[in-house]
């Protein structure tokens, strides 16, 4: 006994590496993490549930106010995420199209150098370089091959339609390949320089229409402050309930007109 208690003092010893020696001992099988993946929400479904938190809170009117607040944040979150993720695209593009020329002016395949280009590309443009590197090495029609990748990837549609065109422009008349794709891979980043470049200067119209959508509310608290009860008269009378369903729709409203003029930018 002695022993034994001997035994599992030494394996207990030190207390931090106790509970490796006993996994050691006693192997346990882990089962893989399974992530859950949660839907997307919709328009449809955000606007539900804003109106029923907008009803419990300040009555019809809330409930239309809110509904239409979460679906302009909604929109507008999307609309600035699709804007990312084509910027981002079209720069991996650019950095593709260059490896791409740089591979075809030395001397290499079109299929080996668009295989070569999609190595270190980003994610979208390594799968467009992939497809081009296919069908080029079977002697298929590149165009087409870029136009269905254009459908299944809408953020570089275009990018991907200006690459089959310059590449059926070079088949058909002899036009060195290598040139016609580095004066598409200058447009694309003389483009993307400019989207830069404008969105940069519509920070302050951006800032602006902000602080004008924000006004109203700090209107509302202000009244709460000192005791007007602006609240009081939004949730419990017919003219506040009009008034607020009325405001929310006029604010919204200028939030996306001013969001489309600032976002009036030539897009990759």
């Amino acid at each position: 006994m002695s022993a034994a208690l001997a035994a599992v003092a030494v394996l207990m010893w030190p207390v931090r590496h106790a509970q490796h020696r006993l996994r050691a001992l006693v192997p346990v099988e882990r089962q893989p993490k399974r992530h859950r993946r949660w839907p997307r929400p919709t328009s449809a479904v955000l606007a539900v549930v804003g109106a029923c938190v907008g009803w419990s809170v300040l009555g019809p009117g809330g409930a239309v106010a809110n509904a239409v607040l979460c679906m302009t944040c909604w929109r507008r979150w999307r609309s600035r995420h699709s804007h990312r993720r084509r910027t981002q695209a079209a720069e991996g593009m650019v950095g593709a199209l260059g490896a791409l020329v740089a591979e075809l002016r030395v001397g290499a395949h079109p299929a080996t150098a668009a295989e070569r280009a999609a190595v270190d590309a980003e994610p979208l443009a390594a799968r467009a370089m992939s497809t081009v590197a296919n069908t080029a090495r079977l002697g298929g029609d590149v165009d087409r091959a870029l136009v269905r990748s254009a459908s299944a990837e809408p953020s570089l549609a275009g990018v991907l339609g200006q690459v089959g065109r310059a590449w059926r422009l070079a088949g058909r008349h002899g036009v060195p390949l290598a040139e016609v794709l580095d004066s598409v891979r200058r447009d694309l980043d003389q483009r993307l320089q400019f989207n830069r470049q404008v969105h940069a200067r519509m920070a302050g119209p951006r800032a602006s229409a902000a602080v004008l959508a924000v006004l109203p509310e700090l209107g509302v608290l202000l009244g709460e402050a000192i005791d007007a009860r602006p609240l009081h008269v939004l949730a419990d009378t017919a003219v506040g309930q009009i008034l607020l369903a009325a405001g929310a729709l006029l604010i919204c409203g200028g939030v996306l007109w001013s969001a489309k003029l600032t976002d009036h930018a030539v897009m990759p």
